[in-house]
């Protein structure tokens, strides 16, 4: 059967197939860390594969008890010497996330921005090759061997190089499942990621930071949790929440007894309601505003601590980062081919300095905060502090992610301002990166 024949499911499966393909023969899985990982891939595509969607409005979480201490990932292994060039078990999963962002996430894009939905098939491909479950460790029955702020911005990279809005409707799940295992404690872990290790596709959930306001700050929301008995009162409004209409488990951010916290919110709780909030980019991930007048949850749905919700925010900062990167790459590697392919006054339009010096500038720019991103991963998967770093590259990315989408656009010329081609939705995609808050975890 040709590629271009088969439905977007079917691309999702073989890019599985053919991972597995090409990786039995490669001399890394000699490494056992590395075979469990491809082997544990390889079972989920082939269990999800053949499971019927269940199309329930909304799922429950029945309460399960813990056993003992929460299961958290293992610390990356530190390099001796500051290198970036990923490992072969890295490389791997980013050859798997690109596969997917080339054969099944961009030819779908264009739709999807103007649906504002994206394709369930879409959705099933990307749990099939189990990137919801990148930071969630084996124990717990993700894929993590390890955790790793550097693979996750690798894939997050390459999966927005395909379209920013879908991934970031793909990766909201990673993210809440991410935080359960790194914030939550052993009860929480055993009531709420069995809805994403399990059969089918991952429980839709979102991390929502995000509110209405000029010079938002994450570290201070206006939504408020005040304790009454054993339990939470919440009350306030989250903007630009990815999926929410549809969501099933929201993580939130608010003033627990005056500091900030995550909170585990689960979206059929009675005052939980959404209206819908469409947003200049990411639309294929259907943004929503989230309003939570007088919700009541358990005191025990607190997630980590005060300083697990700034670790949150940086994560997520860098994530957004990460993705910009992608964005970018996708489109330099449109404007290169264009811009050398294009003739006016008898020559490529490349020649001309403006144009060079143009792209060049697109070129530099990327690579910089590329180079930002890796490292200040790099720091976190090493243990020690990349808050500068990270600051560094949610500046780069809000003062250089516009500026890129709309020399991309601009040079395109008139092609650059109609939806036939996909610079006019990079341009919208990167003009929020540097603004949004949440959503994406690595």
């Amino acid at each position: 059967m040709a590629l271009n024949t088969l439905t977007l499911a079917e691309r999702g499966q073989r890019i599985g197939l053919r991972l597995i393909t090409r990786a039995g023969s490669l001399p890394m899985l000699h490494n056992p860390d590395i075979r469990r990982t491809v082997e544990h891939l390889l079972y989920r595509g082939s269990r999800s594969a053949f499971v019927a969607l269940d199309a329930a409005a909304k799922r429950s979480f029945p309460a399960r008890p813990g056993r003992g201490a929460p299961t958290r990932p293992t610390a990356a292994t530190p390099r001796r010497e500051f290198d970036l060039t990923p490992t072969e078990d890295q490389e791997m999963i980013r050859s798997a996330a690109a596969e997917l962002a080339t054969d099944v996430i961009r030819p779908a894009a264009a739709q999807a921005d103007t649906d504002r939905a994206v394709p369930e098939s879409v959705r099933r491909a990307a749990a099939d090759l189990g990137l919801p479950l990148i930071g969630v460790p084996t124990e717990l029955g993700g894929i993590a061997e390890e955790r790793s702020a550097v693979t996750s911005s690798l894939v997050l990279e390459e999966l927005a190089r395909g379209d920013l809005g879908i991934a970031a409707a793909l990766m909201a799940p990673a993210a809440v499942a991410t935080a359960l295992a790194n914030y939550g404690s052993s009860a929480q872990q055993a009531t709420y990621l069995p809805d994403f290790t399990g059969d089918g596709l991952p429980a839709v959930a979102t991390l929502a930071l995000m509110e209405d306001g000029p010079l938002f700050d994450p570290l201070s929301p206006s939504t408020t949790a005040t304790t009454r008995g054993g339990d939470l009162v919440l009350n306030g409004q989250k903007t630009l929440v990815v999926g929410a209409e549809k969501a099933d488990l929201l993580v939130v951010s608010a003033l627990v007894d005056g500091a900030p916290r995550l909170v585990i919110v689960e979206a059929g709780t009675r005052g939980v309601s959404v209206t819908d909030d469409p947003a200049m980019g990411i639309r294929a991930a259907r943004t929503g505003r989230l309003v939570l007048e007088d919700v009541v949850v358990p005191a025990a749905n607190v997630l980590g601590t005060t300083e697990d919700h700034l670790d949150a925010v940086r994560r997520a900062r860098l994530a957004w980062a990460a993705a910009a990167c992608g964005t970018a790459q996708a489109a330099l590697d449109q404007l290169v081919p264009y811009v050398t392919t294009r003739h006016a006054f008898g020559e490529p339009i490349a020649r001309r300095q403006a144009v060079a010096f143009s792209v060049a500038d697109v070129a530099i720019e990327l690579a910089g905060l590329r180079l930002v991103v890796w490292r200040a991963a790099a720091r976190l998967d090493e243990g020690k502090d990349a808050a500068l770093l990270i600051a560094n590259a949610r500046q780069l990315t809000a003062r250089h992610g516009a500026q890129i989408g709309s020399q991309a656009v601009q040079l395109l010329g008139g092609h650059g301002f109609v939806k036939e081609f996909d610079n006019e939705r990079w341009y919208r995609d990167l003009r929020g990166a540097g603004l949004l808050e949440g959503v994406l975890l690595v």
